[in-house]
């Protein structure tokens, strides 16, 4: 069974242009992401999937130089692309992770592998109720099944975000919903980098890290950002 990583992104966000190759402590965000799923699964199961207009070519440009897969699609219908992109590579499991994902959980991640690598259920997914925070979403989707259940997607909101009309319509699927246990208390908050104060927030956190950052714990992580926002006040 082949498993990959699709890390969504573009260029041209409206609320913070160009935020998936912005630099924080010398380093893209893409690159932070980049070395965290590169500790558990190859580098060769990981794609960016971006899209075919120009004001993309930046994130291609910078794949290319690093090595890393690169697949391009449309830019309205992210869940085309999605979908596109997990069969051009030949997955069996997709897994979907945002561009604004700075901080990946790993721990949560392998857990998830465990249970999506048993190919028991279709979807392998945190999302549900919101119990790990904005920015460490990880959704495994079967491709065979994504495949089929793209085609009754019949509403702009289900092509723009990927994964909605699964949870819009999740009774009696199989479906695997994994909660967050470790450290309740940062259910929902905001982790995912989308303006300009979650990067300054981001920046801060990391300038806080003394080890690879990869290896943060989401507690860890929790701490730290409890205490850039208390310093903040």
């Amino acid at each position: 069974m082949k498993l990959g990583f699709i890390i969504l992104c573009r260029y041209n966000s409206s609320r913070l242009p160009g935020k998936i190759l912005r630099e924080i402590n010398g380093k893209p965000i893409l690159k932070y992401i980049f070395e965290s799923l590169s500790q558990v699964v190859s580098p060769e199961n990981i794609i960016v999937a971006t899209s075919e207009e120009e004001t993309d070519n930046p994130i291609v440009e910078y794949c290319k130089k690093n090595k890393i897969n690169v697949f391009r699609g449309s830019l309205e219908n992210v869940a085309e692309r999605f979908l596109e992109c997990a069969k051009h590579f030949n997955l069996d499991y997709a897994t979907r992770i945002n561009g604004d994902n700075l901080f990946i959980d790993l721990n949560t991640i392998k857990s998830m592998l465990e249970i999506a690598r048993k190919n028991t259920f279709d979807l392998v997914s945190n999302v549900k109720n919101r119990t790990f925070p904005k920015g460490m979403s990880v959704e495994m989707v079967k491709v065979n099944y994504y495949n089929e259940i793209y085609k009754k997607f019949n509403k702009p909101e289900h092509f723009e975000h990927v994964t909605i009309y699964l949870y819009q319509n999740d009774a009696e699927q199989n479906f695997y919903y994994f909660f967050n246990q470790t450290c309740i208390e940062a259910a929902g908050i905001q982790m995912a980098i989308d303006d300009q104060h979650d990067f300054e927030t981001a920046s801060k956190i990391i300038a806080k890290f003394d080890r690879e950052h990869f290896t943060y714990s989401l507690k860890e992580v929790f701490e730290i950002y409890k205490n850039v926002n208390e310093q903040s006040i």
